[in-house]
């Protein structure tokens, strides 16, 4: 489950409500959860317990999709579904899965994304976008001279600017929908301590291993 409470149908404002009626038809979300396209529903829920929150939000969505973006949709599919991969977001990464088909992306090249920099199925500017994505998420916005002077080689500064910005909203995502526990996000930890099956034979053991390896002086 979310981490944070979710709003109901009861509770939402018209504006939140006309929202939910797209997503989920007459259903309260809370209580009927599930969505077309197979996700639970719950960032939608969620965000929605603070409006301005998630009017913010959906400006931003529409902000990406509106005809008035000069970059080619399918490298800012690229540079949101990398930034889902590379922040280790199960949600965008799948979501965008789907969302780059949806605007021309090949198969292989989806496929391809985890391991981009081995691949051959990506052009010139298509390796650059993904590059650069790197150097925003995995390296906090340290990039090279190098990479941003082949950037711009590609893209006018509009289209840049464009492309950042929406990779690094799509960051913002990922993170907040592992910290809050969000749809394909509410997953349990990992990487966990494995007990032994004796810890006391283990520790044991350890411990014998420790004195086979001194030398006579008691020196390893």
């Amino acid at each position: 489950m979310p981490r944070l409470r979710q709003l109901s149908r009861a509770e939402a404002s018209p504006e939140i409500r006309e929202v939910y009626d797209l997503l989920f038809g007459e259903r309260d979300p809370v209580k009927e959860p599930g969505t077309e396209t197979g996700t639970p529903g719950n960032w939608w829920t969620v965000f929605a317990i603070v409006p301005d929150v998630f009017a913010h939000a959906v400006a931003g969505f529409r902000l990406y999709r509106s005809r008035r973006r000069k970059l080619d949709p399918r490298l800012r599919e690229l540079g949101q579904i990398r930034a889902g991969w590379a922040r280790g977001s199960q949600f965008v990464f799948s979501q965008h899965c789907k969302a780059a088909r949806s605007v021309g992306l090949r198969e292989e090249q989806v496929e391809a994304i985890p391991s981009w920099s081995t691949a051959d199925c990506f052009s010139d500017v298509e390796r650059t976008v993904l590059a650069y994505t790197d150097a925003l998420v995995l390296d906090g916005g340290r990039v090279p001279d190098a990479l941003f002077d082949r950037l711009r080689g590609f893209l006018s500064d509009e289209e840049i600017l464009e492309l950042s910005y929406v990779t690094m909203t799509y960051e913002l995502h990922a993170t907040l929908c592992r910290a809050l526990r969000l749809e394909y996000d509410d997953v349990d930890e990992r990487v966990v301590e494995i007990p032994a099956p004796d810890a006391a034979m283990d520790v044991d053991v350890m411990r014998s291993v420790g004195r086979a390896g001194e030398g006579p002086d008691g020196a390893s």
